[in-house]
């Protein structure tokens, strides 16, 4: 049973549970639940497949050797069918990718009150009451932001890479509309102007695709709960919310790998020409 009908109803309940455990630094807020997930998420990534990697034999791979490999060879295989060129650098960062946003948005299926139930038995309800923990990061839009833009800085350097950084700028004065002489002097400010519309569009249809997929994920979460808060409604709320999560599992994997394939194709159209 929900904290919904302790509080003051269905809506101070998820505005608490939308709140974040913020604090002030370098100037702004500083979301420091979203931070401490995605960073504990990012570093148990990290060791997970560094301890299997550095125990892979040639022989009858364990389960967990097996698991992490299947992994591999999967992004691999996406990355390989969709880029086209080296992918020593490319297939890690689509792995990283990949499983980092995958460990974010599982988060989701971690019970709403789960945090304010180990307050509440720990520092009492008054404290569980005024403490605000979100527990997924990909339903902050200060993290897909984030992730976002390192993607595009990424993309940036592949365009230098590829292009150098007069072939680049004169793509970007140039194309698409492409002209000689006089002509091309009249529309390199609109051929300018639409290709940093076009940069601009990747990292924040990158960000607001993950970030409003997972946030409306959350938010049913928080109906079911709120609304089917009560002994009589406990059963058909449990049975709401597992649905709901079974489903929702498709969403978790299926945006993670959106994310991860979209910023592979981006960065094959960073290092290729108009």
């Amino acid at each position: 049973m929900s904290e919904a009908n302790n509080s003051g109803g269905l809506t101070e309940y998820i505005t608490h549970h939308l709140g974040h455990n913020a604090g002030q630094a370098l100037g702004g807020t500083f979301h420091f639940d979203s931070w401490l997930i995605a960073l504990t998420l990012g570093l148990i990534f990290v060791a997970w497949f560094a301890f299997f990697a550095r125990r892979a034999t040639a022989g009858v791979p364990t389960k967990g050797q097996a698991f992490v490999e299947l992994v591999m060879e999967f992004v691999d295989g996406q990355v390989k069918d969709t880029f086209h060129g080296n992918r020593n650098s490319v297939t890690p960062l689509a792995l990283t990718i990949f499983m980092w946003v995958v460990f974010m948005n599982t988060m989701d299926l971690i019970p709403l009150d789960l945090p304010s139930f180990l307050i509440t038995h720990t520092a009492g309800a008054e404290a569980a009451h005024h403490t605000y923990f979100r527990m997924v990061p990909t339903a902050d839009l200060n993290t897909t932001l984030a992730l976002s833009v390192t993607v595009f800085f990424i993309l940036i350097g592949h365009a230098l890479a590829a292009k150098g950084g007069f072939g680049f700028g004169k793509e970007l004065l140039t194309a698409p509309f492409h002209a000689h002489g006089i002509g091309a002097i009249i529309l390199a400010p609109v051929n300018l102007a639409m290709n940093i519309i076009e940069w601009l569009v990747k990292p924040i249809s990158l960000a607001m695709r993950l970030f409003g997929n997972m946030y409306g994920g959350e938010l049913v979460f928080m109906l079911i709960a709120g609304l089917m808060s009560g002994w009589v409604t406990f059963l058909p709320g449990v049975i709401a919310n597992a649905a709901w999560g079974i489903f929702h599992i498709l969403i978790i994997l299926l945006q993670a790998f959106i994310f991860m394939i979209l910023t592979v194709v981006y960065i094959a159209g960073a290092r290729e020409g108009h």
